[in-house]
């Protein structure tokens, strides 16, 4: 398939270079898309209909098999040989059982070493002689061990994410799920999907996954692509409100950003911005040749008010406003016998007078200056905060020495998102067709805000698991969240099935549940193998040094996790015992399998064996210890085989049984 692409001959189908030029780019992506994975096989499944799907199911009546794949393949004639695992013909794979077979005969599933095929295991569905079972290629397919990036999990979605999956484009869906049931995985195969029920519309209005950090979107970045979508945009949250043009130099104290990120901002903010516009103190004459045609003060005063009362963005407000004094003026050249087009109200819009009107009652305002004036001065600050914030929050968020301009500014990311909000008070933020926002409970209500204005005229995707919430201002619930993000209409599904995490693990960490996360239902891990898991005192550094060398005699990835201060130290003694490690995001090989990892960047990530470092210091690097206990408990959820926890200081009394 990729090499009849490579030959197509468009010298003759074009009408022009531009046309050429778009074309050759379509087969371009086409080649992309079809480029080979070693390691990939074409196929993963079978299904064996009683009936030919679509067709009457009449008695005698043939059926039909299928190969299920990542991608759609054909062969030289154009007849299917593998179909797309998104496809409607395929959906059986995924939901069909013993207790509803879906017209199934059989289900197989093939195994896979590398590229190779290595096994298969049928399920006779329709036979009421065989029972249900455990897919054995299943599980050794969610235990195999992790090395480079996140792959994808067509092979094994299970119905419940199947559900979450091809749930449709028009609405909004949010997901919490704790640690190993697959909420990332599903979010990024609903996007794949999405983009393959709904390829047009998505084409022309973009799709867009949010990530909490940089070094978990490298983490991810192959999973789409490997499923033939490679049209996906990934950000973070600073991304996107840093495209308005400031630069993020400066960070916030907790106090300052839990009220920079409050909703009630967003008020504070129109009021200083709508306090820029004055009532005219005077009527306005406008000059065309020999005539003069005058707009009284109570005129243009009532232009104003009625434009102030419409919902309407400030610049649409501003540039309507020329345009509603120039139509005053064409009624009064009507009335005087003449007849006026629109050629002639554009240009009495552009008269030096009416601009002068624009300029004095509804002036032009930059964003950026104006976050920068509510945070420098505390006059303006006090006159737009009045009844929303009180004297200590408004001295939480004002600079101790504010700075002289836009660009000398330190501006933190809180201030970003505030400048964010201002620009779309001015002038309506571009929405896109689907959003993915993952690790979503981390966001405050203002950054909910600056990604719901993105997907207005879209849908949302929202990940995320309440326990792990390591920011002081991490959402409380999600229906709360979901207002902020101007979606309250969307579903809350609930994943409980841990398909990452070992058995013994999940249970030691949902210890903490109970203190971070009281009522929230804890991981049931499905897995067969509880894990390699162990709890030991350490005298210092070169323990924790023992203990990844003792990991990396084991197969696949290792992460150690420690206290961001910590990790400086940490470094220094892996370098001198030998031991190469590398920076979350950077690819692990077969030859450097160790990672050094911060705390704080350990959110969404995965390895096969995790060595963690002293409990106690994680949750001292924390402002409160309700944060640090969520900290914690997302590191001790990071491992997909094994857990060694080491530790100098006691351990928290909330891990104790």
């Amino acid at each position: 398939m990729r090499e009849d692409a490579q030959a197509l001959d468009i010298r003759d189908v074009t009408a022009n270079w531009v046309n050429a030029a778009v074309l050759q780019r379509q087969i371009d992506d086409r080649i992309k898309a079809l480029a080979d994975l070693a390691d990939t096989p074409l196929f993963f499944g079978r299904l064996d209909y009683l009936h030919a799907p679509g067709a009457e199911q009449a008695e005698g009546a043939e059926g039909e098999q299928f190969y299920i794949g990542r991608r759609h393949v054909h062969d030289a004639d154009g007849d299917p040989m593998v179909i797309d695992w998104r496809a409607p013909v395929s959906q059986p794979f995924y939901r069909a059982s013993k207790k509803d077979p879906m017209d199934v005969a059989l289900r197989r599933r093939f195994g896979y070493t590398g590229g190779d095929l290595t096994a298969y295991e049928d399920e006779h569905l329709s036979d009421p002689a065989e029972a249900a079972q455990t897919s054995k290629l299943l599980q050794q397919e969610i235990e195999r061990p992790r090395v480079g990036p996140m792959r994808d999990i067509v092979a094994t979605i299970q119905p419940e994410q199947d559900e979450i999956v091809r749930s449709g484009l028009s609405g909004s869906v949010c997901v919490q799920g704790g640690p190993g049931t697959g909420k990332t995985a599903v979010g990024l195969h609903r996007v794949a999907y999405l983009l393959y029920a709904h390829r047009d519309r998505l084409a022309r209005t973009g799709t867009l996954v949010i990530g909490p950090n940089r070094s978990f979107l490298h983490y991810i970045e192959q999973v789409l692509p490997a499923l033939g979508e490679l049209e996906v945009h990934q950000a973070t949250v600073d991304d996107l409100v840093t495209a308005r043009g400031v630069e993020i130099r400066g960070t916030d104290e907790a106090p300052a950003a839990i009220v920079k990120g409050d909703a009630r901002m967003a008020e504070v903010l129109r009021r200083a911005l709508r306090a820029h516009i004055t009532l005219p103190t005077e009527g306005a004459v406008v000059v065309r040749g020999s005539r003069r045609w005058r707009v009284a003060q109570h005129e243009l005063e009532e232009i104003v008010r009625e434009l102030t009362s419409r919902d309407m963005r400030y610049g649409a407000a501003r540039e309507a406003l020329p345009q509603r004094i120039a139509h005053a003026v064409l009624v009064q050249m009507e009335r005087a016998g003449e007849a006026p087009d629109d050629r002639v109200q554009n240009a009495v819009a552009r008269n030096t007078a009416v601009k002068a009107v624009v300029k004095d009652v509804w002036p032009a305002v930059d964003p950026a200056k104006l976050v920068l004036r509510l945070l420098s001065d505390a006059e303006f600050l006090a006159e737009h905060a009045a009844g929303l914030l009180d004297e200590d929050e408004q001295k939480a968020v004002l600079w101790v020495k504010p700075a002289r301009s836009v660009k000398s500014a330190k501006w933190s990311p809180a201030d970003a998102v505030l400048i964010d909000e201002a620009a779309d008070l001015i002038e309506r933020t571009h929405s896109l067709g689907h959003v993915v926002l993952d690790e979503a409970q981390d966001l405050s209500p203002m950054q909910y805000r600056a990604v719901g204005r993105r997907a207005t005229t879209g849908s949302v995707t929202v990940l995320g698991d309440l326990a792990q919430g390591t920011t002081p201002w991490a959402t409380a619930s999600w229906p709360e969240a979901l207002g902020h993000l101007g979606k309250p209409e969307a579903v809350i599904e609930e994943l409980t099935a841990g398909f990452r995490v070992p058995t013994d693990v999940i249970t030691y960490a949902s210890r903490l549940l109970p203190h971070i996360a009281p009522g929230l239902a804890p991981v049931a891990s499905v897995r067969e193998n509880p894990g390699a898991f162990a709890v030991r005192e350490a005298s210092g550094v070169d323990d924790v040094v023992a203990a990844c060398r003792e990991a990396l005699r084991e197969e696949g990835s290792i992460g150690l996790i420690a206290a961001d201060p910590r990790c400086a130290s940490l470094a220094e003694a892996l370098t001198a015992a030998g031991l190469p490690y590398l920076s979350p995001g950077e690819e692990t090989t077969a030859d450097a399998r160790l990672t050094l990892v911060p705390a704080s960047l350990a959110k969404g990530l995965e390895y096969d064996y995790v060595v963690l470092d002293d409990p106690a210091a994680i949750i001292d690097a924390e402002p409160d210890e309700r944060t640090g206990l969520r900290r914690l408990y997302v590191t001790l959820t990071r491992a997909v085989s094994g857990l060694r926890v080491l530790h100098t200081a006691p351990l928290p009394e909330q891990l104790e049984d």
